[in-house]
């Protein structure tokens, strides 16, 4: 039995903590950085990708969460390659098989202050992203909180910070894809894309797998 069938078998909800990124780019493509610093699969950092042409890509660090990511959201093509991040202050760097990408943060706004409030305990709860939900529709064109994911799944978003991005940068194979900016159109991996302008969101994600 692998380590995900084992994970499934025990446990009825999986657990995700730590920081989502999206940006589009003057080229069209639109990045979407996970990097978790809590999971059934520990600390790791993975990449999706949807191209002007509408590809979506995921660059997964292993073969096990390539499945998983893979089983949740819906890609046209999924490789497994190392995904290195780094973050010193309010800059991050992202090394991922053949994308290259930095962008650095600025101040975080109201909508980062109001989340912070919010009390972790309260914000990791599903029920407080059903309450999110409709609010998320109306102020962020394209973001939803809850929803059905692949593989029978149901998954639930609680948001606890907000950082906008003021500039970054990203190349992909050594082509330069230019520089950051709005997440537009929305990406179509799962029921709902990031916030449509560049951003840093803290947040706990929450899988319901299926009944076995």
């Amino acid at each position: 039995m692998n380590r995900l069938s084992g994970t499934a078998a025990r446990r009825r909800r999986l657990r995700f903590d730590g920081w989502i990124a999206g940006m589009g780019t003057s080229s069209g493509t639109r990045i979407v950085l996970g990097h978790w610093q809590s999971s059934p699969f520990g600390a790791f950092s993975d990449v999706m990708l949807e191209r002007a042409d509408g590809e979506r890509l995921l660059l997964a660090p292993t073969r096990e969460v390539a499945d998983f990511v893979g089983g949740t959201y819906v890609f046209d093509t999924v490789r497994v390659v190392p995904v290195a991040v780094s973050v010193t202050g309010r800059t991050w760097s992202v090394a991922a098989g053949p994308l290259d990408l930095w962008f650095a943060t600025g101040r975080r706004g109201p909508l980062g202050l109001v989340l912070r409030a919010v009390p972790g305990a309260l914000a990791r709860r599903p029920a407080w992203s059903a309450v999110t939900d409709p609010f998320a529709r109306l102020l962020l064109s394209g973001v939803r909180t809850r929803g059905s994911a692949g593989g029978g799944r149901r998954e639930w978003y609680g948001a606890r910070d907000l950082l906008p991005i003021r500039a970054g940068s990203a190349a992909f194979g050594g082509t330069d894809l230019g520089v950051t900016g709005p997440v537009e159109p929305p990406v179509r991996f799962g029921f709902g894309s990031t916030p449509p302008e560049p951003a840093v969101t803290r947040i706990t994600t929450t899988v319901a797998l299926p009944r076995e």
